[in-house]
């Protein structure tokens, strides 16, 4: 599905030249479950942000499908975005003054083959709530809307950004049990970037980064379930 070569990524600030990514190679396959695993500063949100479509390299070949996302403008992204990637957020973002079902609903308008709003809150577990508004629910619900969300355009691929940093232990499992079901379900690819490496063992590859590097890509033999994860 994704297919890099020499990926660089390098911020400019004033005079001072910055490197998120040093010449990244990789390739994700559809289906797949994969976590991106390193410490703050590696590149993993640069490199996320690229294959969404958010950000292009500097130098280096970025593709998806028959997609070039390292030569593609604006319009082209937006689209690729539109209609074809979830994202999901270390933040909810979500409209306070909309309950979850117009949270969810937004989305529904600007692509081409929606899923049903209320479908897609079910599968996240949040029918009973789907008339609250994002102050009346916790942080884990939240969050579980902003998959609703992300899913509702039934994306060929979701990238989730830290989606348990602000979560507590118990409520950040239940989020991971959401993104397993919706890649086993529905086949989405689903690639989650984390510094918890506890969460590598749900994945069926951790590709880990260092100073704007892929160091290692470990295959999982023994896939775990979110709830057998401990940290």
């Amino acid at each position: 599905m994704f297919v890099a070569h020499g990926l660089t990524k390098i911020y400019r600030m004033g005079e001072v030249e910055v490197p998120a990514l040093r010449g990244v190679d990789l390739e994700i396959y559809s289906g797949e479950f994969v976590v991106l695993l390193g410490p703050s500063g590696s590149g993993k949100s640069t490199l996320l942000n690229i294959l969404g479509g958010l950000d292009t390299p500097t130098s280096g070949e970025a593709h998806w499908r028959d997609h070039d996302l390292a030569k593609s403008d604006e319009r082209e992204l937006t689209r690729y975005r539109r209609e074809h990637v979830g994202f999901v957020f270390q933040f909810y973002n979500l409209i306070p003054s909309l309950t979850v079902r117009e949270n969810v609903a937004l989305v529904t308008d600007i692509c081409p083959h929606p899923m049903d709003v209320d479908e897609a809150i079910g599968l996240v577990g949040l029918s009973e709530r789907a008339n609250h508004f994002p102050s009346q629910l916790s942080g884990g619900e939240q969050q579980r809307v902003a998959i609703a969300r992300a899913i509702a355009k039934r994306p060929d691929v979701l990238l989730c950004d830290e989606p348990t940093g602000a979560l507590d232990y118990t409520t950040g499992k239940v989020v991971l049990e959401v993104i397993a079901r919706i890649n086993q379900e529905f086949g989405t690819t689903a690639v989650v970037i984390t510094h918890n490496a506890a969460i590598a063992g749900m994945a069926d590859r951790v590709m880990r980064l260092a100073d704007g590097r892929i160091t290692s890509v470990e295959h999982n033999q023994n896939k775990l379930r979110p709830a057998e994860l401990s940290w």
